[in-house]
């Protein structure tokens, strides 16, 4: 027994370094697939997540790209919409002008067939408190022909038409006046007539002539201040 004990023991050595090489090879096996495995997996996701991210970032750009296009037509068409109401605006602007300035100037033809037509001037007189003039001032019109003869009956036409006349000079109706008197004014073709309002507010002495074939006209009004005085 103990002549073989030496041999048992080399072999059980020797056993020992085979599985030792063995456990040393499979160790070695197993880091190498670990390596390869890591190398693997870090490639794999590398080319899995680069061609995305790059495909991604492509894409991201594209949307940024026409976005910022569309952005740039939304503005075109929103600077072609603002500038459209602008010359509108422009245009009714320069039509309001022109219609302005045709007013105007049909403003200034009229005054200009009748300049100054309405002069007030103011007196010394107590009784007047201006004397008025408007050579936009007409004759009323008449139905009389023939050789004009004034009347002051008081029912006559021609009375009818100095009423008439009067009315047109003070701007009141008929209705409304009171005719204090109407006589001669100097002359067979020239009437005078003091009037005032119902109420007495307004107090006006006007001056008449006689127009051949077109009536009395006024030619001048006294803007009275009182009615205590000698007609």
């Amino acid at each position: 027994m103990t002549k073989r004990e030496p041999d048992l023991s080399r072999v059980e050595r020797k056993k020992g370094r085979n599985r030792n090489k063995v456990l040393n090879s499979m160790i070695g096996v197993v880091v190498v697939l670990i390596v390869v495995a890591t190398v693997a997996i870090f490639s794999g996701n590398k080319s899995d997540i680069e061609p995305s991210d790059i495909e991604e970032t492509a894409n991201d750009t594209t949307v940024i790209e026409d976005g910022a296009e569309e952005v740039k037509e939304d503005d075109k068409d929103s600077a072609k919409e603002d500038s459209t109401p602008t010359t509108e605006e422009e245009t009714s602007e320069k039509e309001n002008t022109t219609e302005t300035d045709q007013a105007n100037e049909t403003t200034n033809d009229d005054d200009s067939d009748e300049p100054g037509s309405v002069t007030s001037v103011p007196s010394d007189d107590a009784v007047i408190a201006e004397t008025i003039t408007d050579s936009a001032w007409k004759p009323v019109g008449t139905t009389q022909t023939g050789d004009h003869v004034s009347q002051y009956d008081g029912s006559s036409v021609d009375w009818n038409e100095k009423k008439q006349a009067l009315a047109y000079a003070t701007g009141l109706a008929q209705d409304s006046m009171i005719f204090l008197k109407i006589k001669n004014g100097g002359g067979p073709q020239k009437s005078i007539g003091i009037v005032s309002s119902r109420d007495s507010t307004q107090k006006y002495r006007v001056y008449l002539e006689w127009v051949d074939g077109e009536g009395w006209k006024p030619v001048k009004m006294d803007k009275l201040t009182t009615l205590d005085f000698k007609y």
